[in-house]
């Protein structure tokens, strides 16, 4: 949807023979009434697969294993916006759960092949923690093309690029780099981070990691290319959008900064009042009738780096395959 209210459809082809895989594990969606998840998918499961994930299939193989999440009553109940729910397992399970994913993955689809990855919120923690045990200094790291962490605190010393929550693994400073990390958590400029914010923070001698999908370079990008999920917003006046995902060129500008302790990808919104198209498409985490600032663009973050998310892999994989012909 362009500014001028013009519209034109971009078609999704997955790619069957793509060189490399994606390994997936998605973030707090589960609407079982138990602080648990069971093992059977969702519509909420198959929607944030499709919204945070499906279009990498473009460039990999995805692979989204199942795992007994901590629910989203459970975090509402913890947050103190929800009743509580019924106890049902343990925090335990989720980890469990991954761990027993990635073995089986490595051990019978893997077969030397290049992998990528991906996490949001909860899943960022579960990535970030079987990685620590399971890849970081280990064998699998040979097959690493590079972890996507999203919407949580990946650290390095400051000044560094590797040596903290990794101790091998480095960030990503270029769209060509390999065996890397690219990790992000986004704000509004009008809605920076509170003190107590936990995405992006940093702490003591770490600072957390911002990789801007859109600037690896660093500055403003002011043409993101964000998927944004359709939902019902009116995209632009008079017409009706029947496609999953709507991308609004040169709506927003996306540049990393640092504010208030934090590091993280500052959003504005160049909303014209004047034009046809949506103002502001984007969707805060809400408390109180007002955006959050513990929380911000939370449930955004990958649809804002998703086009120049898959657009990095892209590369990524061919620098992976020449290096391992």
């Amino acid at each position: 949807v362009k500014a001028d209210g013009s519209t034109s459809i971009e078609k999704f082809k997955a790619d069957p023979n793509a060189p490399i895989d994606c390994f997936y594990i998605y973030p707090t969606v589960s609407l079982d009434p138990f602080t648990t998840s069971d093992l059977m998918p969702g519509p909420e499961e198959f929607n944030v697969v499709k919204s945070q994930l499906a279009r990498f299939g473009s460039k990999c193989r995805i692979y989204a294993p199942m795992y007994r999440q901590f629910s989203l009553g459970a975090l509402r109940a913890g947050r103190g916006t929800g009743a509580a729910v019924p106890t049902r397992g343990s925090r335990a399970d989720a980890g469990a759960d991954v761990d027993d994913a990635w073995a089986y993955y490595m051990a019978n689809e893997n077969k030397g092949r290049g992998v990528v990855i991906i996490g949001h919120s909860q899943g960022s923690g579960q990535v970030q923690r079987f990685m620590a045990a399971s890849v970081d200094g280990k064998p699998a790291q040979a097959n690493l093309v590079s972890a996507i962490i999203m919407g949580t605190t990946f650290s390095v010393p400051k000044g560094k690029d590797v040596g903290g929550t990794f101790k091998s693994i480095p960030a990503c400073r270029s769209a060509s780099q390999t065996g890397c990390v690219i990790s992000f958590s986004t704000y509004r400029d009008t809605v920076p981070p509170s003190d107590t914010a936990g995405f992006g923070a940093n702490r003591g001698e770490n600072e957390a990691v911002c990789t801007n999908p859109a600037a690896m370079g660093g500055g403003k990008a002011a043409n993101p290319k964000v998927y944004w999920s359709t939902g019902d917003k009116e995209w632009v006046k008079g017409k009706k959008i029947d496609t999953p995902f709507v991308m609004t060129p040169g709506l927003i500008t996306t540049e990393c900064v640092t504010k208030n302790n934090h590091n993280y990808v500052e959003v504005h919104v160049n909303a014209d009042p004047n034009d046809p198209r949506i103002d502001d498409p984007a969707t805060d985490v809400v408390a109180q009738g007002k955006p959050d600032p513990s929380w911000g663009l939370h449930l955004n973050d990958a649809n804002i780096g998703m086009g120049d998310l898959v657009d990095i892999v892209g590369k990524q994989a061919a620098a992976w395959k020449k290096a391992h012909p």
